[in-house]
């Protein structure tokens, strides 16, 4: 499958990405889809187009969303990112500019995003990249999101590993339709197979995993738990 397709691809209701990523199901929804307040309406951070099945989300918004989330977490207005958003679709004529980011693979490019987000005057907290020793580096927000997704040479995002780097948990959307999983193995899967009374060693041996495997599935799993229970 071209990366492009994978892009567009659909996988997720809303609810579900949500859980996936750590977010209020409704805060993904404004993003996607606007929303009004106070007799004023917001625009969309991330879908800039109308689509089919407005309430599915496809891996690019999926991936965006990832990487927005590291900028919610320190208290970034999302509105004050749409803009710089927008001037990079246009700068490098993609519809996902955060999703299929050539400027994440492509060091060169890094100076253009300097110059876009100098244009659009985004402040301090809300840069992607910022100047260091006259070096322009991914602010620290960006470098977060980086540890986690993987791109291809072409610069599309094919993989994110949402416990991080070091964890073998990955979401990926040519594997299990986007469920989280293990070398191919769902986490969900591992999840009931120890609810069913199965030790970690019985589990590890009947699906040909490492011990530590199956511990960062059951983790990611009790994670899935914990983001269930709150959004109750």
């Amino acid at each position: 499958m071209t990366g492009v397709s994978v892009l567009e691809r659909p996988l997720y209701s809303i609810t579900e990405a949500a859980q996936l990523l750590g977010l209020p199901p409704q805060t993904l929804k404004r993003w996607l889809l606007g929303f009004s307040h106070e007799g004023r309406n917001y625009e969309p951070v991330i879908r800039s187009r109308p689509v089919d099945s407005p309430d599915v989300v496809r891996w690019a918004e999926f991936v965006e969303a990832g990487f927005l989330r590291e900028y919610r977490t320190r208290g970034v207005s999302l509105q004050h990112l749409r803009p710089m958003i927008e001037r990079m679709r246009e700068a490098f004529r993609v519809p996902y500019p955060l999703a299929h980011f050539k400027p994440l693979v492509d060091d060169a490019s890094k100076q253009l995003v300097l110059t876009l987000q100098d244009e659009v005057g985004l402040e301090e907290s809300e840069c992607l990249v910022r100047l260091n020793n006259w070096q322009v580096q991914w602010a620290e927000p960006v470098q977060k999101f980086l540890k986690k997704a993987q791109f291809d040479a072409a610069g599309i995002a094919r993989t994110i590993r949402p416990l991080g780097p070091e964890s073998p948990v990955e979401i990926n959307p040519e594997l299990s339709f986007g469920v989280p999983q293990i070398g191919g193995i769902r986490t969900e899967v591992i999840g009931e197979a120890l609810a069913s009374g199965e030790t970690v060693e019985e589990i590890a041996k009947g699906w040909r995993l490492r011990r530590a495997d199956v511990k960062a599935a059951l983790r990611w799993e009790d994670t899935l738990a914990e983001r269930r229970m709150r959004a109750a």
